[in-house]
């Protein structure tokens, strides 16, 4: 038995879980999927205007301390500017980053891809496996999916709230994989 599980904080979700509801999952459905991709909060438009703007804005400040004589400064607003359009641009591509989380009723799959587009996929059985949030004073905890001789974080791209719901989602959905709910259809009561 699956469910949909969504957290929604402003445009860019942080990550989408399980899938819409099934009766009777067929084996290696899947019961849980969960995205997990930085949040960025500029969109490619607002990304442009802000490296136009601090252009500008050390463009006019070089511009006035060349008219007041202090022509060296220009050679360092210059560093200043490419220093920070760099900074931001490989802030912009990192954004590509993802992290796909896939329970099925064989597995659990962790498919991560770089902001290169470079996939690493990690396959760990489900049968044993735990959701553990390690708390550490003064930081976001670590969410470790944690069996006998397997350990592996995920998520940690999100914020403290974000990996709370996650790891309540995963381990509820851990849960109903491991504790299916069978009906017996001789069971019921007739008319109902």
């Amino acid at each position: 038995m699956s469910r949909r599980c969504t957290l929604s904080r402003g445009p860019p979700q942080r990550y989408i879980g399980a899938m819409p509801q099934q009766e009777d999952p067929a084996p290696g459905a899947l019961l849980f999927e969960a995205v997990i991709v930085p949040h960025r909060s500029l969109s490619p438009r607002g990304l442009a205007i802000l490296l136009g703007v601090i252009a500008t804005l050390c463009g006019l400040t070089a511009l006035r301390f060349w008219l007041i004589g202090a022509w060296p400064v220009i050679g360092f607003s210059v560093l200043e500017v490419g220093l920070a359009l760099w900074l931001i641009w490989l802030n912009a591509h990192r954004a590509r980053a993802s992290e796909l989380v896939l329970l099925t009723e064989d597995a659990l799959r962790i498919v991560r891809t770089d902001a290169n587009g470079r996939r690493q996929e990690r396959s760990l059985a489900s049968a044993w496996l735990n959701v553990v949030l390690e708390e550490a004073p003064g930081r976001v905890p670590r969410l470790v999916l944690a069996a006998r001789n397997v350990r592996e974080e995920i998520g940690l791209v999100l914020g403290e709230a974000e990996k709370r719901d996650l790891a309540a989602a995963l381990d509820a959905a851990l849960h109903r994989r491991r504790n299916p709910i069978f009906e017996n259809l001789q069971l019921r009561e007739p008319g109902s």
